[in-house]
């Protein structure tokens, strides 16, 4: 088997197996697709079957001096996957990689928005602009409802719930879930979808997402970055801020003013309490309020 054949081998089964998204797909074959060409810089003959630890671990030290901790780990995560998937096929016997470990992380978090922060950017939309309306949609709903940016741009017409006060999004691994939604956000919506959207064309095979460009068609996952960033800027906002920062704010907020971690985390749909833990960078005296306001001894 050489690396080409591989690959595409590799590509069917994320797909096909596990159902990932084209994103997730395509970044672990990039992993994989770094290490060909390393070997074949370096003229190092070898196969994905026939490969060992030796050429490996050259390859990741090499890395090493050019990216960061997070980089390497996620190579290297992305590698262990890609030669557990060639053991899973009975095409090698042996993970060349299950004696590297893996460089330890800090834990890092995205910005957290407060309310006003959100509220200026919001301002700062200009409504009189074609696609005004929509771009107020799009950050309601990102901080409404916490979603990540791939689950807002498939978001259906046919998703929404509104009368129940759900919608029905598809996360990663095309796992489906109920998000809630609140008549805030609902509003904001709703002027975009039944006042603006049917005065635009739209584009018969994007008719049921919800979120459309000027032609018609789906947004892009750049899009709603750019749509982000040009906010922060008119907003003047000197945060580094992302359409994830929504998503964590959405979760930090809930859980300050007593939502249930389990709750939040269902929501955020996330497999692991672990995974929500990270999201809630909360300061020490949210932490000390609690302490005092609800442990049974707060008065002893």
């Amino acid at each position: 088997m050489n690396w080409n054949q591989a690959l595409k081998e590799y590509r069917n089964y994320l797909q096909l197996e596990r159902g990932l998204s084209a994103n997730s797909i395509q970044n672990y074959l990039l992993d994989v697709k770094k290490l060909i060409r390393y070997l074949e810089e370096f003229d190092l003959q070898t196969s994905p079957t026939k490969i060992d630890q030796q050429k490996v671990e050259s390859f990741i030290y090499h890395v090493a001096k050019h990216v960061n901790k997070r980089s390497q780990a996620r190579i290297i995560s992305g590698l262990k996957s890609f030669f557990s998937y060639l053991i899973f096929e009975d095409l090698r016997e042996d993970n060349p990689l299950g004696l590297i470990e893996t460089p330890k992380l800090d834990k890092k978090l995205p910005d957290t928005l407060s309310t006003q922060e959100i509220d200026l950017l919001i301002k700062a939309i200009d409504l009189s602009h074609p696609q005004g309306e929509r771009n107020k949609a799009i950050i309601e709903m990102l901080y409404g409802c916490g979603l990540r940016v791939s689950e807002l741009i498939n978001l259906r017409i046919s998703d929404l719930y509104f009368k129940e006060y759900f919608i029905r999004v598809e996360g990663k691994g095309q796992k489906q879930r109920l998000v809630p939604i609140g008549e805030y956000t609902i509003k904001h919506v709703n002027i975009y979808k039944d006042e603006v959207r049917p005065h635009q064309p739209i584009n018969e095979q994007f008719s049921d997402i919800l979120f459309l460009n000027r032609r018609g068609k789906q947004l892009t996952r750049a899009m709603i970055f750019t749509i982000v960033k040009n906010l922060v800027k008119e907003a003047g906002l000197k945060k580094s801020i992302s359409p994830h920062s929504f998503r964590h704010s959405f979760a930090t907020h809930l859980l300050e003013n007593g939502a249930d971690l389990r709750a939040i985390q269902q929501m955020l749909g996330h497999e692991s309490i672990t995974t929500t833990e990270i999201y809630m960078h909360l300061d020490r005296s949210h932490l000390k309020e609690a302490v005092l306001k609800y442990h049974p001894r707060k008065n002893a």
